[in-house]
């Protein structure tokens, strides 16, 4: 059969996160392994790649540069690219919906992906914990994707979610970072457990959080936070005898001494250290903080923040090996303590 026109069969997303070059990569293969592409296939010029999709030339040059080092095109100088190998496939075509992006996020994503390899596909969007952008990114998604892979944390709106999710075959789901209720059927999950996890890291931290009284945890009102963490640390003040309270707003807060504070979002970590300082109060002695996730920034700041923070890397690389092992296991990982001189 004849090739067809590859602008009929480019699609570049504009609300994708995934990079343009990648997308017209994965375009083309797509056509190519469908069939709709033939060996010796003429590909249009680099300038006119771009003029047409009205993409950047570099964009159109990475794209055909990443073709070429998969072995798939071929160039002769003065004649152009042309395709050269039609005889693979992608097997992993993967929808990735993360809710924010974040260093954290990155690290996931990046660990994800190299653990996945080469020969998979992967669109990736970001819907910022806005429940109807959720909903309509999975509403109209397409529907070649061998699996969906979801991160599921909202603002508000999110009790609908299951809904949405259960809209997609469970044999190709997979949910990251957090279970939420009324998923049906049998589908792949690596998870935090987030009640478990931070009465954990507490109850580890225990000798430390002995030299003080109260234990206060800023948690805001209006977040995207699985409210189970508050459970969790009521459960470990309650046990251990410890006085307690849950922040909504730190701007309001007074800092204290013999006081523990655990700060779940950054700028709330800012606000905390600069409210601390200018009381003379010793951290790690008469003052105590704990952030939640490791950065490397922790490691210094105020010679260094106690964190709470689980293993993000792992969580990309065994989402992958689900994929890759074409599994419905539900995976709990694992939440690390780092005592440094803020506690």
């Amino acid at each position: 059969m004849a090739s067809e026109n590859l602008y009929q069969l480019v699609s570049i997303d504009e609300q994708s996160i995934t990079p343009k070059y990648v997308q017209l990569t994965n375009s083309i293969l797509k056509a190519i392994e469908s069939g709709k592409i033939e060996k010796d296939y003429l590909l249009p010029s680099i300038n006119d790649l771009s003029y047409e999709l009205e993409i950047s030339r570099d964009t159109a040059e990475r794209a055909y540069r990443h073709l070429k080092k998969l072995g798939v095109i071929g160039s002769v100088p003065g004649k152009g690219y042309f395709v050269t190998k039609t005889e693979f496939k992608q097997p992993v075509k993967v929808f990735l919906l993360f809710n924010k992006l974040s260093t954290h996020k990155k690290i996931i994503y990046d660990a994800f992906v190299a653990a996945l390899g080469e020969n998979a596909a992967i669109d990736f969007y970001i819907y910022n914990n806005d429940f109807a952008l959720f909903k309509k990114l999975l509403l109209n998604r397409k529907d070649d994707y061998t699996h969906y892979v979801i991160i599921p944390h909202f603002l508000e709106g999110g009790e609908a979610a299951s809904d949405i999710i259960n809209t997609i075959p469970k044999n190709k789901l997979i949910v990251m970072d957090k279970l939420i209720p009324g998923i049906e059927g049998s589908y792949g999950a690596v998870y935090e457990n987030f009640e478990k996890d931070i009465y954990d890291a507490l109850h580890q931290a225990l000798g430390k959080l002995g030299k003080y009284h109260t234990i206060k945890i800023i948690f805001p009102e209006y977040t995207y936070h699985a409210h189970e963490i508050i459970e969790g640390f009521k459960r470990f003040c309650s046990q251990y005898a410890f006085n307690y309270a849950v922040v909504n707003n730190m701007e309001q807060e007074p800092i204290e001494e013999g006081t523990v504070y655990i700060s779940l979002m950054e700028n709330d970590l800012v606000l905390l250290i600069e409210k601390i300082l200018p009381t003379g109060l010793k951290v790690g002695r008469q003052v105590g903080v704990i952030s939640y996730n490791e950065t490397p920034l922790k490691k210094i700041i105020l010679k260094g923040i106690t964190t709470i923070s689980t293993d993000f890397q792992l969580m990309g690389a065994k989402t992958a090996e689900l994929i890759l092992n074409r599994s419905t296991e539900h995976i709990a990982i694992p939440f690390y303590l780092t005592v440094r001189e803020s506690l």
